[in-house]
C-alpha cells in the first residue's frame, strides 16, 4: 500500500463469565496486532490505526471477495463495520460472522476512514479479484 491512509479502528468483544479475559484479548490482538486491548465493564475494547495484518490474512485465506462484500454492504459514508468469530480469531484466522451472533458473542469492528476515502481503503485491503486473483486498481 503506497498510499497513506488515515483510519481509526475500534474493536469491542464481550467477555462472558465462562471465558478467560486474556484469551478474548488474544483473539483481538491475533487479528489486530497493533491494538492495545483493555478490559472495560464486561468487554474487551481496543483501538488501532492499521489493518495491514487483516489484509494479509484476507489474502492468505483467499477470502477477498467475501471481505469486500461484507465491507461494502456495511459502508456508511466514511465507515464500515464487521463482526468476527472469536474462536477463529483466537486461532489467528478471519471468519466473518453472519446471521445471529455466536453463543459467546462476536468481535465487533468499526473502521472509520478519514483519508482518502473508505472505498479506496477497502480497495487497498481487500482488492477486487478476477478468477480469485487480486486486480491491481492503481
Amino acid at each position: 500500500m503506497s498510499t497513506v491512509y488515515s483510519v481509526d479502528v475500534r474493536v469491542t468483544a464481550p467477555v462472558h463469565d465462562t471465558e478467560v479475559t486474556d484469551r478474548v484479548a488474544d483473539a483481538v490482538t491475533n487479528i489486530f496486532p497493533t491494538a492495545d486491548p483493555s478490559y472495560e465493564g464486561d468487554q474487551i475494547v481496543a483501538a488501532c490505526h492499521d489493518m495491514s495484518h487483516v489484509s494479509e490474512l484476507l489474502h492468505r485465506e483467499e477470502i477477498l471477495d467475501t471481505a469486500r462484500g461484507v465491507f461494502l454492504d456495511t459502508l456508511d459514508d466514511d465507515a464500515f463495520t464487521f463482526e468476527l468469530n472469536k474462536q477463529a480469531a483466537f486461532e489467528g484466522r478471519i471468519n466473518f460472522s453472519v446471521g445471529g451472533p455466536a453463543e459467546l458473542g462476536d468481535i465487533h469492528v468499526r473502521v472509520r476512514v478519514t483519508e482518502p476515502s473508505a472505498e479506496a481503503f477497502i480497495d487497498a485491503i481487500a482488492p477486487p479479484t478476477e478468477d480469485g486473483a487480486p486486480i491491481d486498481t492503481e
